[in-house]
């Protein structure tokens, strides 16, 4: 076998072990479900055992994930991107970047609401950018009360209080870039 498909192959069991696991999913259930014994199971997530069709195909089916997801495989001729959104403090995160470390790209979607929100700042670190997409975004950053319309951006390091809602009720949809403290996002004009 090749060393690419060593290496595909290699990831396999770590990925099956971090799927059951993110099901809360006990290894006697898994063997009972998919008829492949709790040992053949182990070995496999631990990567004693080498992944098969036989072995991956009940696994796919009970996780109801693609065999291209349970191995990794790169996508090829589909050039559409899946986005999985994550939904927090009642607003919608859509990750658009997938690199871990580094900066990571978001679009935002702060749902439209008939009460005002009271403003609740808060702090971590890190370094964020923002760009308004749709809407009119209020952003509290300290002891300043801004609203952006579209096509406005800001940059801020997350340290400082921050809170970010509609300004008028309505939705509003933003891109959102977030980086570890220290990494910026470094904006350039047409004549530098």
């Amino acid at each position: 076998m090749d060393p690419q498909t060593d290496d595909v192959l290699a990831t396999v069991g770590p990925r099956l072990r971090a799927l059951r696991r993110e099901r809360g999913i006990t290894l006697a259930d898994l063997a009972a479900t998919t008829g492949v014994s709790e040992s053949t199971l182990s070995r496999l997530e631990s990567g004693q055992r080498r992944a098969t069709l036989e072995l991956l195909l009940p696994l796919s089916r009970t996780y109801d994930v693609p065999l291209d997801d349970l191995v990794g495989a790169p996508r090829t001729g589909d050039p559409r991107i899946h986005l999985k959104p994550v939904h927090r403090y009642g607003m919608t995160f859509v990750p658009l970047s997938r690199r871990p470390g580094g900066v990571q790209a978001f679009k935002m979607v702060i749902p439209a609401t008939r009460e005002p929100v009271e403003p609740t700042p808060q702090t971590h670190e890190g370094f964020e950018w923002l760009y308004v997409l749709n809407g009119r975004l209020r952003l509290v950053l300290g002891e300043r009360d801004l609203t952006l319309p579209p096509g406005e951006a800001a940059e801020f390091d997350t340290s400082l209080p921050h809170w970010l809602g509609s300004a008028d009720g309505r939705a509003v949809e933003l891109l959102i870039l977030f980086g570890l403290h220290g990494v910026r996002a470094h904006v350039r004009g047409t004549g530098q």
